[in-house]
């Protein structure tokens, strides 16, 4: 038995030495140190062994043991050296190669005037509230008070989602306006920025998916002085201490008296062109004291309150900020276009 055990010990050790991989390595370990490995096989005839001779081989078997699981705990060091080694010199990394240029992003046109419009309103102490572009058509039309048979709720001009009328892709952000009135008690001061859609024909200043950005206060004492005065300091903060606007008289349903607020054209500064379509101005929005019927839908008491109400395409306000002639160079992602805002 003791040349059993020598022999197992020599092989053991000369196939561990030219073991070649962890994995051929696992397997000697299986072979030799196993359940039912070779010297495992060799202990379970020590019963059959005198009482002297037991001892002495048990020994010796020990030995032998320790021998093949230091040798195998070597090979195995050795060979995760080596693995470590020739993966660092597959993955070596030429450090004097220069480096790839990081091309930065920049915010789009529309968004860094969406940002600046959300900012001068917050420095008037105006909120930022936002409301669902999927709406019902109480909210746009019945509490804004716009009749049964108006044009905007033509399916020619309104992205109705169901026959009956009653659900629809937003035409404004005014049911924001209704939504918080009905919630919140006066003094009221919100912006309420977001996406709307409109079947309008694309051209150089339309889109049928655009945005805008509407605000509301209400509170006692307010005129159309202060309506005034708040839109001109927007405007005047947008595009400079010398930027021309025009108040015109208009009609609409949720507002009386109502205003189109224009600016001077950016292109032609007047003479009219192509973009003003030679009017000389650009319509930038519509606005006017909020009408008696729309507060008293919302619980608010018309004879104590008054308010007022504007609403502006962000569009708009971006071509004039950037002097943007088309306002579908902000909708085809080139990226010569963009790259001029970075």
């Amino acid at each position: 038995m003791k040349n059993k055990l020598e022999s197992i010990r020599e092989e053991s050790l000369r196939a561990i030495r030219e073991a070649a991989d962890l994995s051929g390595l696992d397997a000697l370990r299986v072979q030799y140190l196993g359940k039912k490995g070779s010297l495992s096989a060799v202990l379970k005839q020590l019963g059959s062994l005198s009482a002297e001779e037991r001892p002495q081989i048990g020994q010796m078997a020990n030995v032998i043991r320790a021998s093949i699981e230091d040798a195998l705990k070597a090979r195995t060091e050795a060979l995760q050296s080596a693995l470590l080694e020739r993966k660092l010199q597959e993955e070596a990394v030429d450090v004097t190669i220069p480096g790839k240029k990081v091309e930065l992003g920049a915010r789009h046109p529309l968004q860094i005037v969406w940002d600046e419009c959300v900012d001068i309103f917050i420095g008037m102490g105006f909120q930022v509230a936002e409301g669902p572009e999927i709406e019902l058509s109480e909210y746009d039309f019945d509490r804004l008070n716009i009749p049964e048979g108006h044009t905007v709720r033509e399916w020619t001009d309104t992205f109705y989602i169901t026959e009956d009328e009653k659900v629809h892709l937003r035409c404004q952000t005014s049911p924001v306006q209704v939504r918080v009135m009905e919630k919140q008690t006066p003094p009221i001061r919100i912006v309420s920025p977001g996406r709307v859609f409109r079947k309008d024909e694309i051209d150089a200043t339309h889109s049928p998916m655009f945005h805008q950005m509407e605000g509301l206060v209400v509170d006692k004492g307010i005129t159309m002085g202060d309506l005034k005065g708040t839109l001109n300091v927007m405007l005047k903060r947008l595009y400079g201490p010398d930027t021309v606007t025009r108040f015109r008289p208009h009609h609409f349903p949720f507002t009386e008296p109502s205003c189109e607020v224009d600016v001077q054209c950016f292109e032609c500064h007047g003479e009219g062109c192509r973009v003003c379509k030679g009017e000389g101005w650009i319509e930038v929005l519509g606005a006017g004291m909020v009408h008696p019927r729309v507060l008293a839908g919302c619980g608010i008491d018309p004879e104590e309150y008054s308010g007022f109400a504007f609403g502006v395409g962000l569009e708009r306000l971006a071509m004039r900020r950037f002097s943007i002639s088309d306002l579908r160079l902000m909708f085809e992602n080139d990226v010569r276009f963009l790259r001029q805002f970075s």
